[in-house]
């Protein structure tokens, strides 16, 4: 995980994404280890780990290693969740910072396009500025996890926090392969690479 403090689109990527929301709901109740998150959620310990990380990432959880014989056990952290209400609440001025891995043309596009909490300002034409729109689709992808099915509504949600016009984003990101569908519209997927 980057060394970088967490930023505002981290919490909202966190946030966005289903399981990870059953996670938080997990760990309220009672802390719990990778293990027993997985089992309880019936998906595997790698994909139980990586939601942790992230969230423990964020802040929203923490974790307890004790010595090296144990396994870390997870808990819900609200001061976490409140720190991160209280830094977007309090009037300083975030700017954004695209991640160092972009290269400079990715880096500069997003700069220009998106506004300080990383939603959208303005989209570029699909057809005119077919570059620097590849650049908007690639950064949206990022909020969805490859493997994982989602219904309509929830990629609305997710894609809603970037842009309002969530049925064109939608639509694109199908439609360049970022993201796919069944036919009826009833699941959605990114697919893995």
């Amino acid at each position: 995980m980057d060394t970088q403090p967490p930023t505002m689109l981290d919490f909202v990527k966190a946030m966005s994404d289903a399981d990870r929301l059953r996670v938080i709901g997990i760990l309220a109740c009672a802390p719990a280890s990778a293990h027993q998150v997985a089992a309880d959620m019936e998906i595997p310990f790698r994909e139980a780990y990586h939601h942790l990380t992230f969230l423990r990432y964020v802040g929203v959880v923490r974790s307890d290693t004790g010595d090296d014989s144990q396994e870390a056990i997870y808990s819900f952290n609200p001061e976490g969740a409140d720190q991160i209400a209280k830094l977007r609440l309090s009037g300083d001025k975030q700017t954004y910072t695209p991640a160092p891995h972009l290269d400079e043309k990715s880096r500069k596009v997003l700069v220009s396009c998106l506004k300080a909490d990383g939603t959208i300002r303005n989209i570029p034409n699909s057809r005119t500025q077919a570059d620097r729109f590849k650049i908007i689709l690639d950064y949206l992808i990022e909020a969805f996890t490859p493997g994982l099915d989602y219904k309509e509504k929830e990629v609305n949600s997710i894609l809603r926090r970037f842009h309002e016009d969530v049925s064109g984003l939608r639509r694109d990101l199908v439609e360049a392969g970022l993201l796919a569908r069944e036919r009826d519209g009833s699941k959605y997927w990114r697919p893995k690479n």
